[in-house]
């Protein structure tokens, strides 16, 4: 016969569902790749290389980027381990500075850098889609209103992002295992895409006798000018490569997260920058540097060159899938965030909960959906993400910075996995994601003003939170400590 409080605690286990560790190695290789690789490789080289002389150049700072995030990977690899919780980044902060620069991390996650980004990735997939359906694009109105001086636009194109954003979630709500094969289905088809383009592009490119390498690094070129040229150019490769910290976030997902986290990391960011760098030598094959300088469709100008003028809607297809599997892969990662603070009491409570049935963070799901779908009906979320993105950079170095203090704070907390290259490993990323920072600052310090008023209205709001009554379970019923409160 069962005595009472075993009854009670065999209810409160009915109540509060725990995720299902479902994720191996490669699933974790893969969100990473799925994360990150979406149309930014076909769209950006050809602005990064505006800016720089030489198709060396062009190359080494795509080689630099994917350095740059290895060595955050690497870092992030050892905390990821240490904590193998839902909420990525807001874990770590938390356990480093406190509850406070944890909620300002989630504060400007949720509003503004995620759901910010999410909007701009399925607005891009509908511009995409626009290009095969018409009748569905961003040039398509379909509501117009005007009062008072203000007039608003609906485009068929913002529907289908709103569209697409809600029948992902939908699908993501099928469980973990669900969105995964869904997402790994989507990042095969990329990733063989993207290498059918390296393959047939290096047969094809070799064709001009590789002249277009001549010159790689150019002499009589003048340091400062030459600085600043690469400094920018670091800067948009750095936001190619984002995304690759997905896998922390659903870090109480993975099977032995002490080793397919930092494996899952090094597989995933590796592949991507070999995969980065590739693409980039077959547009310089295809083409002299001076002919992608300043293309934004670089990856149709090239196709195109290379096998002829049908090859554009192959390419255009393959961005279309792209863009939408990156999108699955960031809604999915994205929600176990808002799970960990629900958790901490410093967000909706209903957040916290999981489905029992398919052991996902359904509600926090929903919300990031109704967020992001909102941004795209408004077109407000192009604004904010860029008024947000540079504390993106602002968070990236405190948390490798947090790799040294709780080295220091929590010196027994088990390490399964340590940074290889312990200090500089970590001190780079921490010196670049800086650097880029000031650079950001230097160049939009209006835009930068505005985010750091959005980002401190996150102070008000965790004070508000804190007077809620008493939360559900937290982070230390699972073991892991709450960090002491620095605000």
């Amino acid at each position: 016969m069962r005595t009472m409080g075993a009854a009670e605690t065999m209810k409160d286990e009915e109540k509060s569902p725990e995720f299902l560790r479902r994720l191996g190695l490669m699933d974790t290789a893969f969100l990473v790749v799925g994360a990150v690789v979406g149309s930014g490789i076909f769209l950006t080289p050809g602005i990064i290389a505006a800016g720089l002389p030489s198709p060396g150049l062009l190359l080494a700072v795509w080689l630099a980027g994917g350095l740059v995030t290895l060595c955050g990977a690497l870092s992030f690899a050892e905390l990821g381990a240490m904590y193998p919780r839902a909420g990525g980044q807001y874990v770590y902060l938390r356990e480093a500075y406190g509850a406070g620069a944890a909620f300002v991390f989630g504060w400007g996650f949720f509003g503004f850098i995620m759901c910010g980004g999410l909007a701009a990735l399925a607005v891009g997939f509908a511009e995409f889609f626009g290009a095969f359906v018409p009748g569905l694009s961003m040039g398509t109105p379909i509501l117009h209103i005007a009062a008072a001086g203000l007039s608003y636009t609906l485009s068929a194109g913002q529907v289908v992002a709103a569209a697409s954003i809600m029948l992902l979630t939908l699908l993501n709500t099928f469980g973990i295992r669900a969105g995964i094969a869904v997402q790994n289905l989507l990042t095969v088809f990329r990733i063989g895409a993207v290498v059918g383009l390296i393959v047939l592009g290096v047969a094809f490119g070799t064709k001009t006798g590789g002249t277009n390498f001549q010159h790689l690094f150019p002499g009589g070129l003048s340091f400062p000018g030459l600085w600043r040229a690469l400094g920018l150019a670091l800067v948009a490769v750095f936001w190619t490569y984002d995304g690759w910290y997905s896998v922390n976030c659903t870090a109480e997902e993975v099977r032995n997260p002490e080793r397919n986290i930092p494996r899952g990391l090094a597989l995933g960011v590796g592949g991507v920058a070999i995969l980065y760098v590739s693409v980039n030598v077959v547009y310089l094959l295809a083409l002299p540097l001076e002919k992608i300088q300043g293309v934004t469709r670089v990856g149709v100008l090239v196709t195109t060159s290379l096998f002829g003028p049908g090859a554009s809607t192959a390419i255009l297809a393959v961005i279309m899938v792209s863009v939408f599997g990156c999108l699955n892969a960031n809604l999915l990662f994205g929600p176990r965030v808002y799970y960990a603070m629900a958790k901490d009491g410093s967000f909706f409570r209903s957040m916290a909960r999981l489905s029992p049935r398919f052991r996902v963070p359904t509600r926090a799901l929903w919300g990031q959906a109704a967020w992001s779908a909102v941004l795209c009906l408004l077109g407000a979320y192009q604004a904010l993400y860029e008024y947000m993105v540079f504390a993106l950079l602002v968070f990236f170095a405190a948390t490798g910075l947090a790799v040294f203090v709780l080295r220091r704070k929590r010196p027994d907390v088990v390490r399964p996995y340590r940074t290889w290259g312990y200090p500089a490993v970590p001190a780079i990323f921490i010196v670049v994601c800086l650097a880029i920072f000031v650079s950001i600052l230097a160049a939009q310090p209006l835009k930068s003003a505005i985010g750091l008023v959005l980002l401190g209205a996150g102070m008000p709001a965790y004070f508000i939170w804190r007077k809620r009554p008493s939360r559900e379970t937290g982070p230390a019923d699972k073991g892991v400590g709450t960090g002491t409160d620095l605000v």
